[in-house]
């Protein structure tokens, strides 16, 4: 009677899913090589967009800030140099006692190539008044101001901006603004025209300024009491520099409406100083941007940083396949799985630049799920098998995309997300035989 040795399993034997586990993780890390390529990409047509946004920008006209009216007045003053009284000719800036700014910032879309650009058109009226109480302060003989002298100056972030002329209203009288600005210590660019002063009478003042720009619309509180009231078909703005507006702003489908009410006693400078100091005023300015919602490569962007996550639990659920339906799935399969993940973003990208994202990654979601689910019907020969994997796939294409959408949620949703992901791969891998004890000898 022949006798039946049996043969003692080897280590591989023993151990070969956990062996095939390690090089499956390996083969996570490694797809995060051509991760990266994509995310670089990425960042290139995103910085080309940046590029295209600069350059239309820099031909319509750039960020704006209005700062002012500013009222500039000369006086003399006597220093004694070398033992001699020399007359030097100095100056000293005034502010207005208060000043309102009305208008509406109206939005215009340019196109470039394949980008689209948001400038806009502001029609704003500056009113507002001075008085001369505050001059007392600086201690300056009276008999040596230079009130005939003075300039009224009005400062803007980009005059290539203004699209007519502009003209002041000093109280009855119209005065049209030229270009330029007596010195840049207090603005680089703006508007500027002569003021006869008389310091015991207050002075009225209305500017009316149409003015384009990009970008961001900004105002610096210049008055004693600064209130700026504007509005705007623009559905997303941003609100933002130092004050926010004083009260909740109104913002829906037709646009925003947005009021600010600031004091001088909020902000760091005078109301009114000599030439010798040096106040940074445009620092405390404020206003809104008006920002594009997520665009199609901020958007892409967010759904790269999740590849890792694709291709994890991807490479999970294909090798728990492999094990409970007990057929070996060669390590350059899963390679051409991970490829496929990352050929989902390229796709993702380029059709999100002629369809928008949200039509891209339905077009990207259902041409990769289609490749790997009917190459993994050609591994296994199982409908079961393909079509369940093909679920769960859309299943984590949707739920990413949700996770996009929520932005402000996305951690919180993300974490919940990946809590019950984690706790169903530990229910079902209770069921693998991981060191094959079963496996009759």
């Amino acid at each position: 009677m022949d006798t039946i040795i049996e043969k003692t399993p080897g280590f591989y034997d023993r151990n070969k899913n956990l062996i095939k586990g390690f090089l499956i993780g390996f083969l996570i890390l490694l797809m995060l090589i051509p991760a990266a390529l994509v995310s670089n990409l990425v960042d290139e047509r995103q910085g080309r967009q940046q590029q295209v946004v600069e350059e239309v920008s820099s031909k319509w006209a750039n960020e704006q800030t209005i700062t002012g009216p500013v009222l500039v007045v000369p006086y003399k003053r006597y220093i004694v140099q070398d033992g001699k009284t020399v007359l030097q000719t100095s100056s000293f800036y005034l502010l207005p006692e208060t000043l309102s700014i009305n208008g509406k910032a109206i939005p215009e879309e340019r196109h470039r190539s394949l980008y689209t650009v948001m400038l806009y058109r502001s029609d704003l009226m500056l009113d507002g008044s001075f008085n001369y109480v505050d001059v007392q302060k600086l201690n300056i003989a009276p008999e040596n101001i230079m009130w005939n002298d003075a300039k009224l100056m009005v400062g803007i972030g980009d005059a290539r901006g203004l699209e007519d002329e502009v003209a002041l209203q000093w109280d009855d009288v119209s005065k049209q603004m030229e270009a330029g600005i007596v010195n840049t210590r207090l603005f680089k660019t703006g508007l500027n025209t002569p003021v006869s002063l008389d310091p015991q009478v207050n002075n009225k003042f209305s500017i009316h300024l149409k003015l384009k720009g990009s970008s961001r619309l900004f105002f610096t509180p210049v008055g004693k009491t600064t209130e700026v009231a504007l509005q705007s078909a623009w559905k997303s703005p941003a609100f933002d520099g130092q004050y926010l507006p004083d009260k909740q702003a109104s913002i829906s489908g037709a646009g925003f409406n947005a009021h600010w009410k600031v004091l001088q006693v909020s902000r760091s400078y005078p109301q009114c100083w000599i030439d010798d100091s040096d106040y940074e005023i445009e620092k405390s300015s404020f206003g809104v941007k008006l920002i594009q919602p997520a665009d199609g490569y901020a958007k892409t962007q967010r759904s790269v940083k999740y590849a890792i996550l694709f291709i994890a639990l991807t490479f999970t659920v294909f090798f728990f396949i492999e094990i409970l339906q007990k057929k070996q799935v060669h390590p350059l399969q899963y390679l051409l799985v991970g490829f496929a993940l990352c050929i989902f973003y390229t796709l993702l990208l380029s059709i999100s630049e002629y369809a928008g994202f949200n039509n891209a990654y339905i077009i990207a979601t259902i041409a990769t799920v289609g490749l790997i689910g009917s190459y993994i019907w050609g591994i296994f020969k199982n409908m079961k098998t393909a079509t369940g994997f093909t679920f769960a796939l859309t299943a984590l294409y949707s739920y990413i995309f949700i996770l996009i959408q929520l932005e402000d949620y996305a951690l919180i949703f993300g974490s919940i997300g990946l809590f019950v992901i984690l706790a169903v791969i530990m229910y079902y891998s209770r069921k693998i035989d991981w060191y094959n004890t079963s496996k009759k000898q």
